[in-house]
C-alpha cells in the first residue's frame, strides 16, 4: 500500500524559510513534487522532481526561492522555501506518479505571516 507523509509545515514570517518533507512507503516512482491549495482556490502545481536525473520544474512564482530535491536512499523529497511570502500561505499536498498513478500526501499547513 502506498503512503506519502509530510512534515514540516508550519507558522513563519515573511522572509522565513521552511523546509517541506515527503517520506514515501510501498513504492517507487517516476515523478515526484507538491502542489498547494490556499483557501477558496484550486490545487496547483509548485515544484516537481524526476526520480531518474533528478530534472526539476517550478511554478514561476516560486523559481528561485524554492527548491525540490530528493533522497532516492530514503524515498523522500523535500521542498525548501525560502524568502517565504504571505501568498504562499497554503495547505501544501505531496504527490508522486507511476505508471497512471497519482498519489497524494494528506497535507501540511504552511501560514506566512506579514
Amino acid at each position: 500500500q502506498v503512503q506519502l507523509v509530510e512534515s514540516g509545515g508550519g507558522l513563519v514570517q515573511a522572509g522565513g524559510s521552511l523546509r517541506l518533507s515527503c517520506a514515501a512507503s510501498g513504492s517507487m516512482f517516476t515523478v515526484m513534487g507538491w502542489f498547494r491549495q490556499a483557501p477558496g482556490k484550486e490545487r496547483t502545481f509548485v515544484a516537481g522532481i524526476t526520480w531518474y536525473g533528478g530534472v526539476t520544474s517550478y511554478q514561476d512564482s516560486v523559481r528561485g526561492r524554492f527548491t525540490i530535491s530528493r533522497d532516492i536512499a530514503k524515498n523522500t523529497w523535500y521542498l525548501q522555501m525560502n524568502s517565504l511570502k504571505p501568498e504562499d500561505t497554503a495547505v501544501y499536498f505531496c504527490h508522486a506518479r507511476v505508471l497512471g498513478n497519482v498519489y497524494w500526501g494528506q497535507g501540511t499547513q504552511v501560514t506566512v505571516s506579514s
